[in-house]
């Protein structure tokens, strides 16, 4: 029985087979070749886009990164800012309504951390199953 599709063969594969068969080898080698031609082309061509993209992916990170630059130092002079007159402020007097408010806020923290807790150990009890009051039905201690 004869298979009614043909493989389609790529060009190195034609070429090889127009070099083996005489009868059919001038048509093939030449399609080969041609073939290889178009292929390398093409190839050239992916590469030369490939190129085309990752220089202008470079110049767009180049821009970038002078973005991020000029944002760091914005920061770090804001920062030395900040440590400069930090003595300042922390010589100020601290008002005692502030302390007021972050000491019940700790408070209700820790009111609900304890109550989660309890909780949990309730709901960890309730979930363990008790004994069984009827005695194994396997013996514990085999016999020899």
């Amino acid at each position: 029985m004869s298979s009614t599709t043909r493989e389609r063969l790529t060009p190195s594969q034609r070429l090889g087979r127009g070099l083996r068969y005489s009868t059919v080898g001038p048509v093939d080698v030449t399609r080969g070749a041609v073939g290889l031609g178009v292929e390398s082309a093409r190839s050239s061509a992916a590469w030369a886009a490939d190129r085309y993209r990752n220089s202008q992916v470079a110049r767009q990170l180049k821009a970038e990164l002078a973005t991020a630059q000029a944002v760091v130092a914005a920061e770090v002079s804001a920062a030395q800012e900040a440590v400069a007159s930090l003595p300042e402020r922390l010589a100020q007097p601290r008002r005692s309504r502030q302390r007021r408010r972050r000491l019940l806020w700790a408070g209700a923290g820790v009111a609900v951390l304890a109550g989660g807790a309890v909780t949990f150990s309730i709901l960890r009890r309730s979930t363990q199953p008790e004994p069984s009051p009827l005695p194994p039905s396997v013996e514990v201690t085999p016999k020899p």
